[in-house]
């Protein structure tokens, strides 16, 4: 097939559920392929690494909006993802980026270890307790989702009450990170955007009157001292994304590894009986199932990458998992293999717009899936576990499994 058609096979449901045979489709057509007019689809991994790098290759921001599509700030959903650090371009984006870095700190991150540890093995004695019965368990609802979430609640000092609250609102307005998106799933995006803005304005008032040492209190705090630094829709915006970014993408990271381990029981119970192997096993698993699967840039100005031309306003769809998987840079690259040398996966992105909670998504990842492994000995799966019907964010809706 050319192109075109494996790009829209790519975005139909059969295609959103296993892209892997697709980015292979693509990839016999070269690392940088057009399939339309102005649109490039990009699988090879030095390739995608490159323009993720190139300043000349921009997010799609708001006065881009402004000029492709006028109603757009109609839409919560796509008004505070391009208020946010996701979608802005330098200098602002530098400027929005530095004020949260902070909680992002190799040092903060390590020093939450503990919490994180201690949060894992409740919820594994919860699932244990769930499911000694013989009973299915859904490891996503019982663990996926709420160990991240506790742990991004905690950062922006949400209270512990209110995180079942958020997990169907944020996956609602994530489908605006789609390539496609009907209106409906827009429509529904909004009402997610909404609620989430709501909540959050009323957690900043709450902030500005009592602070703590959040995350929440301190970007208050630079707005109310200098609003040019951060406006208060940049405020709201940055809070939505990260309360959002923080656990979808890691309860994803969570699910597709546990998926992938319980697939290959050799690999589990290596890992079950050696924790320090952590590191190397997580590392495969964002290269082999990434939680993120692509994102788009817009080429500012006629670009040259692995022979392809990009003219001026090309829009340019990075497959990272296509990357992932790229025979060039990881041989034998289907193989789940986590002793691979030099397994860098392109999992977080690169250049300006790097994951700014990839340190804390993998020191998730390194902690809870040995505490689950070796909390549950017997841990297996139980049923068909069900994908959900995205690319951009791949994972599970339900992943059952059994305990006894």
């Amino acid at each position: 097939m050319d192109a075109a058609q494996a790009l829209t096979l790519l975005m139909s449901p059969a295609g959103r559920t296993d892209p892997y045979p697709l980015y292979e489709a693509l990839r016999r057509h070269g690392p940088v392929v057009r399939a339309g007019s102005d649109t490039f689809v990009v699988t090879g991994y030095a390739a995608v690494d490159a323009l993720l790098r190139d300043p000349r290759m921009r997010v799609r921001d708001a006065a881009m909006l402004d000029r492709q599509w006028l109603g757009w700030r109609t839409n919560p959903a796509v008004a505070v993802i391009a208020t946010s650090i996701l979608q802005t371009n330098p200098p602002d984006h530098h400027r929005m980026r530095r004020l949260v870095a902070g909680a992002f700190t190799a040092r903060r991150v390590a020093a939450l270890r503990d919490v994180v540890t201690a949060q894992a093995r409740e919820l594994v004695s919860r699932i244990e307790r769930q499911g000694r019965d013989g009973r299915p368990v859904d490891f996503l609802a019982e663990f996926g989702y709420p160990l991240p979430v506790g742990v991004i609640c905690a950062l922006l000092g949400v209270p512990d009450a209110d995180h079942p609250w958020f997990r169907v609102r944020a996956a609602d307005l994530t489908a605006v990170l789609e390539p496609e998106i009907t209106q409906a799933e827009l429509d529904t995006a909004n009402r997610g955007a909404a609620e989430l803005a709501a909540y959050l304005a009323e957690l900043i008032v709450r902030r500005r009157r009592t602070p703590g040492p959040d995350l929440t209190s301190a970007l208050v705090l630079a707005h109310d001292s200098d609003p040019d630094r951060l406006s208060g829709d940049e405020l709201l915006a940055n809070l939505v994304l990260l309360l959002v970014a923080g656990f979808e993408t890691t309860t994803n990271l969570l699910g597709n590894g546990l998926a992938v381990l319980l697939a290959h029981p050799g690999h589990a119970d290596r890992l079950r009986a050696d924790p320090t192997l952590a590191p190397d096993y997580v590392r495969e698993l964002l290269r082999y199932d990434a939680p993120v699967q692509l994102t788009s840039r817009i080429a500012a100005e006629p670009i040259e990458v692995a022979g392809t031309g990009l003219p001026a306003g090309a829009e340019v769809l990075l497959l990272l998992g296509a990357a992932n998987r790229d025979p060039a840079r990881f041989p034998d690259p289907h193989r789940f293999d986590p002793d691979r040398p030099d397994h860098q996966p392109i999992s977080f992105g690169a250049g300006a717009h790097y994951c700014l909670g990839a340190p804390l998504a993998r020191l998730e990842a390194e902690v809870a899936l040995p505490e689950v492994l070796r909390g549950l000995p017997r841990l297996a799966a139980a049923g068909v576990p069900a994908h959900r019907v995205r690319l951009t964010l791949r994972g599970y809706q339900r992943l059952p499994v059994s305990v006894a």
